[in-house]
């Protein structure tokens, strides 16, 4: 503990290969995921540039820093196969309160089914440490989203990350000349396609 400094090996996600050739118990979920789950923090990647290695997109001048939001979504997924015709319910339980229910699809033949999550505690938690990675920087931050198709879901993060920066960031990012923005994922790519770098 005394360098808050954690080394990772090698580890793999098993399929249905893996499991008989080492006589797993279940075929476990990416330990990746899990230990992202249990920090409940934010992952960033940022390449490290290099003056004799030529870059795909000649116009990066400057490292794009990526943050991914590590708890929840696809990583805490629940799916499952659907054998055969039948609905697909989804179902929240309130603490002391009726049942919601939502039909999600009526099956006429066999598919496939997912159900993900995540709270507003770790989305906010999500927002502090993108917007404190970029004030680290001087570099503006930009979250991206598909909020225009996942309007509840992805836009809970906007509304969040709104929030957030109001509240605590706004401030020391107008201080130091950079600047928070949402944009729809498209219109992201888009963008890093053509700028120099330089922002998380």
């Amino acid at each position: 503990n005394k360098y808050n400094v954690a080394v990772k090996c090698a580890t793999i996600t098993p399929d249905e290969t893996r499991v008989k050739e080492f006589k797993l118990k279940s075929m476990w979920r990416s330990p990746n995921g899990t230990i992202r789950n249990i920090l409940n923090g934010t992952v960033f990647r940022e390449p490290i540039l290099c003056k004799n290695i030529p870059r795909i997109l000649t116009g990066w001048k400057k490292p794009i820093c990526i943050g991914r939001h590590a708890f929840g979504d696809q990583y805490r997924a629940t799916d499952m196969i659907i054998n055969g015709p039948g609905k697909l319910k989804m179902v929240y339980v309130p603490d002391g309160a009726e049942p919601v229910e939502l039909n999600v699809y009526d099956f006429k033949g066999p598919g496939v089914a997912l159900a993900m999550y995540n709270v507003d505690e770790s989305i906010r938690a999500f927002a502090d440490s993108s917007m404190a990675m970029a004030l680290s920087k001087k570099w503006p931050l930009y979250l991206s989203t598909k909020n225009t198709i996942l309007k509840k879901y992805d836009g809970r993060f906007k509304d969040i990350f709104q929030e957030v920066y109001e509240e605590n960031w706004k401030e020391k990012f107008e201080e130091n000349s950079i600047w928070y923005e949402h944009r729809l994922i498209d219109d992201m790519v888009a963008y890093a396609v053509k700028s120099e770098g330089g922002y998380v």
